[in-house]
């Protein structure tokens, strides 16, 4: 029970460890590409650390196995770099009883992925996906910063305002400057420029929503060329175009679980394989792992990583892409994503026995040779 709870401690503390390394990167680089969003005015700022909270379960459940994985490889790597597995297994303990005693931290980090894939990471999408409805509702002004200059996602628009009023509807000292495309061609015909004293937002009975800027000129022409109409205006309406926020999730990802159990939709069928692969692969990558940690103390404990983590790629790779292939119908729905999972059980249960089957064989021929000679 001792060695037991100090496997199990090691284990889930490198386990713990590696995951926050991963997720402190992942969620860095989605950070970054959501501020972007905000900066261009696609994203309200003050939405940013909600998307990422509730995107966390969707992250954890791709990196609690990739942790687990690793951080069996590492903690096993490092007891058998410094002889405390051989100490082991002069004691009696086996391959096998090593996994067996390795399979109880997998089974709760087995349990706890499927209870963020099946029940917590559809809820939590569910709410970025009304949060991004939200922003996709919104215009440009309502993003709008004062005192800076803000653009559009495709460069076609860039607007300034020098004050803005609490509730966003009126606007003081107002720059616009649009590029003018043309309709036949698609072709830029050059900008205009509008500057105006004040204005406000105004929606109107069939939605849309407008810029009214009072007390202005509008400036059209071509850069680099000197013949620019100028217009003075007391009032002037520009329409208000909605920003798409890019969202990286599909309407399937925000499906409750119990609503895919039974669907003959192929798409359905395969988010939920897909749910149930995810905790079924950290039992199986457990069993390839104990095997691969085995090291020789002379070699190194990062002998096997590489080939290790190329094996998990392999195994991620191969489950991503049946799951499309199971959604186009190339894969029979009963078949789905289990074979993935068989071909790598078999591969682990091949690791598992064929270093004592080798060490066996070489027993038996050393004894033989030494019988006859």
């Amino acid at each position: 029970m001792i060695v037991f709870r100090y496997l199990s401690r090691e284990v889930l503390t490198t386990m713990s460890a590696v995951s926050a390394v991963l997720l402190v990167i992942i969620m860095s680089g989605r950070f970054v590409k959501y501020l972007a969003q905000a900066a261009s005015g696609q994203l309200d700022p003050g939405v940013l650390f909600q998307i990422l909270a509730f995107r966390l379960p969707s992250f954890l459940e791709l990196i609690l196995p990739l942790g687990l994985f690793l951080g069996i490889l590492l903690s096993f790597g490092r007891l058998y770099l410094e002889s405390e597995m051989t100490v082991l297994a002069a004691t009696g303990v086996s391959q096998q009883r090593l996994l067996g005693w390795t399979m109880v931290p997998a089974l709760l980090v087995a349990l706890l992925v499927a209870w963020i894939s099946l029940s917590l990471s559809p809820h939590a999408m569910t709410r970025v996906s009304m949060i991004l409805n939200q922003q996709d509702a919104m215009t440009e002004f309502d993003t709008l910063v004062p005192g800076r200059f803000q653009a559009l996602a495709d460069g076609s628009r860039v607007t300034y305002t020098r004050t803005l009023s609490d509730d966003r509807a009126e606007l003081g000292g107002v720059f616009i400057s649009q590029k003018r495309i043309s309709q036949e061609k698609g072709k830029e015909r050059g900008i205009s420029v509008l500057v105006a004293e004040k204005g406000h937002q105004e929606t109107r009975a069939d939605g849309n929503r407008y810029l009214i800027l009072n007390n202005g000129y509008r400036y059209d022409g071509i850069p680099g060329q000197a013949d620019y109409r100028a217009v003075q205006y007391d009032t002037y309406g520009v329409q208000l175009p909605k920003p798409e926020v890019s969202a990286d999730i599909s309407d399937r990802d925000t499906i409750p679980t119990a609503a895919l159990i039974g669907s003959r939709d192929l798409r359905l069928r395969a988010e939920l394989q897909w749910r149930i692969s995810l905790p079924i692969s950290v039992l199986v990558i457990t069993l390839m792992a104990v095997p691969l940690s085995r090291v020789n103390p002379r070699q190194g404990r990062f002998l096997k990583l590489l080939p290790a983590i190329l094996l998990y790629m392999a195994y991620l790779t191969i489950l991503i892409a049946m799951r499309g292939a199971l959604e186009k119908g190339k894969v029979p729905a009963a078949l789905g994503l289990w074979w993935v999972h068989g071909i790598f059980l078999s591969i682990g249960l091949g690791l598992l026995y064929w270093e004592p089957l080798r060490l066996q064989l070489a027993s038996r021929r050393h004894a033989a040779e030494v019988a006859h000679g």
